[in-house]
């Protein structure tokens, strides 16, 4: 379902959203890529492509890595990178206190909703399979609530409840989620279409890197 582009954007982006999930920027990139000897250099150059345009954005590169035969294509990324002055130290998971408010910086839900959109073999929505595809995590606003004081932060990878609770447990506090505060109009056609409860996406749908 993807091509090499948009696996090489995808691949760069998770990592992109680790940093700056944590108020920091990547600096740079190190790759280690294993590929059968039948793999074509245009796909690996698309590959290439992809990693280089999600990078730009955020001012980093790809510093170094390995390539090394395999029987199977595997893409392995390293991300590194720093915070300025305006952020003491890396925001952790740890960090979150009672009273807190959680704030959900760009969309959960939309990877989810296109993955089951392509597995079902549908056209409709194609900008919920364009996400699934290529996320947009929102870095600049992450580390602009970084400056601003959050306590603790994580972009959600494995699925909002996966993550809060990773955050949960980390900091020692109870989060709860009021379903009345998600704006869902982006996934209501779909999820009906598909016969699927739209919550499903937002609360369990890894990928977004929101």
């Amino acid at each position: 379902w993807s091509s090499a582009y948009e696996i090489g954007r995808k691949c760069a982006a998770a990592n992109l959203a680790d940093i700056a999930a944590m108020g920091g920027r990547t600096r740079a990139l190190v790759v280690a890529f294993a590929a059968p000897a039948s793999l074509s250099t245009e796909w690996a150059l698309q590959l290439t492509q992809g990693i280089n345009d999600e990078c730009e954005g955020e001012g980093a590169s790809v510093v170094g890595g390995d390539t090394v035969r395999g029987d199977a294509i595997t893409i392995s990324i390293t991300a590194i990178g720093e915070v300025n002055d305006s952020v003491e130290k890396p925001i952790t998971r740890g960090g979150a206190q009672v009273g807190d408010i959680v704030y959900l910086l760009g969309q959960t839900g939309a990877s989810a909703a296109g993955l089951e959109i392509l597995t079902r073999g549908m056209s409709s929505a194609p900008g919920l399979v364009a996400l699934h595809k290529v996320p947009k995590p929102p870095y600049e606003l992450a580390r602009e609530f970084a400056t601003h004081g959050a306590t603790s932060m994580c972009d959600v990878s494995d699925g909002l409840v996966a993550d809060l609770a990773h955050i949960a447990d980390a900091s020692g506090v109870s989060i709860d989620i009021k379903l009345d505060a998600f704006d869902i109009s982006d996934l209501q056609a779909a999820a009906e279409e598909l016969e699927m409860d739209p919550f499903e996406w937002v609360l369990s749908g890894g990928e977004d890197h929101a």
